[in-house]
């Protein structure tokens, strides 16, 4: 255990079924230590940290989140706990809810390939709240177990909901999955017992949302998993006051977390405790090579090949993406004009189109001269992307096949089996940090950028994490592009 628990309002330290699945989860993140965790384990945790903190600045001061911070501030007003990147302070919650926002805020940011959510704009904003309202020192080795916790829930719990068919069925997967993981993380460094968590899970469990819709033109969708953020850090201290929450939250059968979110699609409780603590499945966390949902890297992947063979955008007649299910349903519509940067970031045949062009698709792919040009809407009329059965199964969701028809009546076929940045292809801890350094470079603050670097992966022997956040909490440039 963490520390020597305190009784539960109850009069217990156990959750309440101790062998059913809420309670060996519970009990689980209650004990877990950080010399439980593989050093493999907790060296790509720091990596994908790493990665969290530099999308939290590069989000920090794009247009829709100074709109953010402005109408959060409004209501929150001043507190102890800093907005990243912006050299100001509010309550917990709202700089949950805000640093939460920045990490999702550009596309940028990770993503579990089997279970779609987005780790750290879940746990990350709650860590750096709790840990700076606790009346105690946190060392870093703390702060990596209690994220590691995160990490490892809010998988898990989606797995039991089969991941990816929470987006065929228009959820916003990783809001629903992620109060979970934000309240895993909070109670580790609150020291909450077993009982108690079991409270947090239960309260993290009913604040659960997220609707899809939003990455049409909603500003809101960079704010989903902020608001999963905060309501975890609500939970896990609801419960540590002793408000209690719903009980085996994963086995109920009437108005359960599983029972109705996963209503109809049979969804497997064991998923979330099987092997825990052996295998973990944050090492399935994709690192994004590209600014735009993860849906549409491997579609940019074949298009940046078929660029590669040297095919001209002008000698396509037409381009046909198929990809699975969940892909097809988060990923693709007709576009139509004017489109908002938000939906140019979620749409296959954008992405697409632009990687075809410009051979990238990075920040400067979605300004608004850019998703607005000619050339770009050219091609995409020449697009369309269709659902393939043989891509359905989990180990082949990410999969894509793209045939190009070429106007001299050729055709080529290019197919990828995942991503790059995901587990078929994934990024090396040294290309992590590469793509942290570049776009710290990008926002000019590379000397900040070494510092910071250097106290996360050295973080296991770092005295005070706090330190660490008072660097991130300086104010950042905001992106030389407009957008």
């Amino acid at each position: 255990m963490n520390t020597e628990s305190t009784d539960s309002p109850s009069g217990t330290t156990a959750p309440t079924d101790p062998e059913g699945v809420t309670g060996r989860l519970a009990t689980w993140i209650a004990g877990l230590t950080h010399d439980d965790i593989p050093d493999a384990v907790r060296e790509r945790a720091r990596h994908l940290l790493l990665d969290g903190l530099v999308c939290a600045l590069v989000g920090a001061r794009l247009p829709w989140s100074e709109r953010a911070v402005g109408a959060v501030l409004a209501l929150e007003g001043d507190g102890d706990v800093p907005v990243l990147g912006w050299g100001l302070t509010t309550s917990a919650p709202a700089a949950c809810l805000l640093n939460g926002t920045f990490i999702q805020g550009f596309e940028l940011d990770d993503y579990h390939v089997r279970a779609p959510l987005h780790s750290n704009s879940l746990v990350v904003p709650s860590a750096v709240s709790t840990l700076l309202t606790l009346d105690r020192t946190v060392p870093g080795r703390e702060l990596l177990t209690a994220l590691i916790a995160g990490y490892e829930v809010g998988p898990r719990v989606g797995l039991a909901l089969h991941g990816a068919e929470m987006l065929s069925r228009g959820w916003h997967s990783g809001a629903v999955f992620g109060t979970h993981a934000s309240a895993a993380t909070s109670a580790w460094l609150r020291r909450l017992d077993a009982a108690r968590v079991e409270d947090a899970l239960g309260l993290a469990a009913t604040q659960s949302a997220g609707l899809m819709a939003a990455q049409y033109e909603a500003m809101s969708k960079r704010m989903h998993h902020g608001f999963s953020s905060r309501n975890g850090l609500y939970a896990a201290a609801l419960a540590e006051a002793g408000y209690t929450g719903i009980k085996r939250v994963y086995e109920r059968e009437y108005g359960g977390f599983l029972a109705t979110f996963g209503e109809g699609h049979a969804p497997r409780a064991d998923l979330i405790t099987d092997r825990l603590g052996e295998e973990w499945v944050l090492m399935d966390t994709g690192v994004k090579a590209y600014a735009a949902m993860a849906a549409t890297h491997a579609p940019v992947d074949c298009a940046l090949r078929a660029r590669s063979r040297g095919i001209p955008p002008e000698d396509i007649a037409s381009i046909s993406i198929e990809v699975s299910h969940a892909a097809y349903h988060h990923g693709w519509w007709k576009p139509e004009p004017p489109l908002e940067t938000i939906g140019a970031q979620m749409n296959i045949g954008y992405a697409v189109a632009v990687a075809l062009l410009d051979g990238r698709v990075l920040a400067e792919q979605f300004t608004r001269e850019r998703v607005g040009a000619g050339d770009v809407w050219s091609l995409l009329d020449r697009i369309d992307v269709r659902h393939c059965e043989d891509f359905d199964s989990p180990e082949d969701r990410f999969r894509a096949r793209m045939r190009l028809d070429l106007r001299s009546g050729d055709r080529v076929q290019i197919e990828v089996d995942g991503p790059l940045g995901g587990p078929s292809r994934p990024l090396s801890n040294t290309d992590v940090a590469m793509k942290a350094r570049r776009l710290a470079a990008t926002l000019d603050v590379s000397a900040r950028w070494e510092r910071i670097e250097e106290m996360v992966l050295g973080l296991d022997s770092l005295p005070d994490a706090s330190v660490l956040v008072g660097e991130l909490a300086a104010s950042v440039p905001a992106l030389p592009v407009t957008l």
